[in-house]
């Protein structure tokens, strides 16, 4: 239980809902800004604040969206009008020993976190938080491959660029339906594994070889990796989904230039699964939380 643990939640969208859910349930005192177009509060006992220095520093957790902030400090927010603008005052009134979980910090909250010696936690740097959050990854971009094609998975050839946590559970869903699944990877224990999978692997260096015969790339590489030569190759009729961190890793000018359809679409699990994708955060966070409780209760 969070009995007795005050938790602030600025921001967010249909996940961070789950969370404040999953927090109320657990009896934590829940304090939340950035909510107020929601058609009914999240749960019974939430309490709906304006941003002041003197709730945040009421606070034993303060939670941020998935994205914690833009550059300027803009909190993202689906569910109010209002903007939220994190400033340094706001992370020097937070407590000393208080608990920061987002999904993933840029340098602006980041450095402000380091300055004033705060304990920050990243989500998404969680290996189990990844692979969870890889299977609503893998539907999504199913189902934009379906959505955006006038062939079958089945009997289809596809490329999957990079054998991470997504990586790998989408060619296994690939596989699962009838694809011939090529898997693109950089070490050679991935290539291994692609082939104990019954993949075709390749090394990533090579993908200019395997270009002339693909309807679907996937790519989870954060690197620019299907490059103009690479697209040039590539049949007309292809349709490449980038799934890596914005920018992605492929050349959208040039693929529109040669009329190849490109799609980059990161964050997929707050897309397809919202509700999926904020148990998981959710589970993540409070348990987070009781282990840190009990680790401070011991010393």
């Amino acid at each position: 239980m969070l009995t007795g643990i005050t938790i602030v939640f600025l921001g967010g969208d249909a996940r961070q809902v789950e969370v404040i859910r999953k927090c109320a349930e657990l009896d934590a005192n829940v304090r939340i800004v950035g909510f107020d177009q929601l058609e009914e509060p999240p749960a019974a006992g939430v309490s709906s604040e304006k941003l002041t220095t003197e709730l945040l520093a009421s606070a034993d957790v303060l939670v941020l969206p998935v994205v914690a902030s833009d550059e300027k400090g803009s909190v993202p927010v689906q569910f109010s009008s209002e903007p939220i603008i994190l400033q340094e005052e706001h992370f020097a009134s937070l407590p000393k020993d208080v608990l920061i979980y987002t999904g993933m910090a840029k340098d602006f909250v980041r450095r402000l976190i380091a300055k004033y010696k705060l304990e920050l936690f990243e989500l998404l740097e969680r290996d189990d938080v990844a692979i969870y959050n890889s299977i609503p990854t893998a539907e999504g971009a199913l189902m934009m491959a379906i959505q955006n094609t006038d062939i079958t998975i089945h009997g289809s050839t596809c490329v999957v660029l990079g054998l991470g946590r997504t990586g790998f559970t989408l060619a296994r869903n690939l596989q699962a339906l009838g694809a011939s699944v090529k898997a693109g990877v950089r070490r050679k224990d991935h290539f291994a594994r692609a082939a104990e999978m019954g993949w075709k692997p390749f090394m990533t260096t090579d993908l200019a070889d395997q270009a002339a015969d693909i309807d679907l790339i996937f790519n989870t590489i954060p690197t620019m990796i299907v490059t103009a030569q690479i697209i040039a190759k590539m049949p007309r009729q292809a349709v490449i989904i980038d799934l890596a961190s914005a920018p992605g890793g492929t050349d959208f000018r040039y693929a529109e230039k040669r009329g190849v359809k490109a799609l980059l679409a990161p964050g997929l699990p707050g897309i397809v699964a919202p509700k999926t994708a904020g148990i998981i955060m959710a589970n993540c966070i409070c348990q987070s939380i009781l282990e840190q409780k009990i680790r401070g209760d011991v010393q």
